[in-house]
């Protein structure tokens, strides 16, 4: 077969690398599964709620059959929380597909992304895929600059991605400062803010940026069940916009991409608010537990506003993985960085209180 097979620009993506699963660390290293802790993709420690197991069995019934592909009753139960008619939402296979779907919607091959530094991969991935020019903005303190990024919009810019909190760093923007630099960005070019962490974020940082989508035409907000509310496995994601982007955006999307399961155990986790309530519980305590340690190591971290904590490991390149190496051996699986510039760093999801305390000691012995 010919190596000159499809566009170039797909053969430069590198594929995504998503966090190591426990029955592969296993056995490579000769590890009882049960022993393993997975600390790596920013999942909910709890799992998935009870009442979306029992949505779930409750729909088994019926999955002789296709889903429903306009998702109605999500669709419902999301419109009520966010004050939005139906209309103004876009059903993703988690908040990947919502990002995807932007990026396929809204920009032609060609024409420019601006995304910073240090942020999600799928945003570069996405850009690639389309054979679209990208426009990185370097980092203001490991997070977004969003003064250069006004700056660094072009003529043929389309799509601005937005992190907030922002993966894999745990940085935060204000409301002030978001709505600051969406008052700058032309109707043309739509705005994705992801806030696949905004659950996690303390009260005095809330705010509501769906607000924001009836003033501003080019705003969309994407959110995911996949963090808080314990549903990665299912895949569930959405979007919220003006019916002039949905519209666009649900020509682009898969028919039946969100199957009937997810969008059972959606609509019960949606309305699971002791669920939720818990799980923040538990992530601002273990949240503690990690930087009083780092602190204690003597450790860097970045101050994080997601259900994960960026660490520097070591001062030279290899740091990232040579301690990343050492943990597995210890049974414990965390997120190297290095794709992202950042190989002196690991990434390290929030889990239960028992979960954080082998992570520590692990890390301490690693470290030694």
């Amino acid at each position: 077969m010919s190596k000159n097979i499809g566009p170039e620009y797909v053969r430069a993506i590198a594929p995504y690398q998503s966090g190591k699963p426990i029955a592969e660390v296993a056995r490579e290293f000769g590890l009882d599964e049960a022993a393993i802790v997975k600390l790596a993709s920013n999942e909910n420690p709890y799992g998935m709620p009870e009442s979306a197991k029992q949505a779930m069995i409750a729909a088994i019934d019926d999955l002789g059959r296709y889903p429903d592909a306009n998702g109605f009753e999500l669709k419902a139960v999301l419109s009520k929380r966010y004050d939005v008619p139906a209309d103004w939402i876009t059903l993703g296979n988690g908040s990947n597909d919502i990002l995807e779907i932007a990026a396929h919607a809204f920009v032609e091959h060609g024409q420019s992304v601006v995304y910073s530094q240090y942020s999600f991969a799928v945003y570069a991935l996405a850009t690639q895929g389309l054979g679209a020019r990208h426009i990185v903005v370097p980092a203001q303190a490991y997070g977004h600059d969003l003064d250069a990024m006004a700056a660094a919009i072009a003529d043929d810019t389309r799509l601005v991605f937005i992190a907030n909190p922002n993966n894999p760093t745990g940085t935060f923007l204000t409301a002030a400062q978001l709505e600051a630099f969406l008052q700058k960005v032309p109707q043309h070019v739509v705005v994705v803010l992801d806030e696949a962490y905004n659950e996690f974020l303390s009260a005095d940082d809330q705010y509501e940026s769906t607000a924001w989508v009836r003033q501003y035409p080019n705003l969309v907000v994407s959110r995911t069940l996949s963090k808080a509310y314990g549903l990665a496995g299912l895949r569930i994601g959405f979007a919220i916009a003006q019916p002039a982007l949905t519209d666009l955006m649900n020509r682009i999307r898969q028919p039946f991409n969100v199957n009937s399961l997810a969008q059972a155990a959606a609509i019960a986790a949606l309305n699971d608010k002791d669920f939720l309530e818990q799980s923040a519980r538990n992530n601002a305590a273990g949240y503690q537990q990690f930087t009083q340690a780092f602190a204690q190591l003597g450790l860097e971290y970045v101050p994080s506003h997601g259900n994960f904590v960026l660490v520097k490991v070591g001062d030279d390149d290899g740091a990232g993985a040579r301690v990343n190496l050492a943990l597995l051996k210890q049974g414990v699986i965390v997120r190297p960085v290095g794709s992202y510039g950042l190989p002196q760093w690991l990434r390290i999801s929030i889990g239960l209180p028992q979960e954080n305390a082998i992570f520590i000691a692990a890390l301490t012995k690693a470290l030694a």
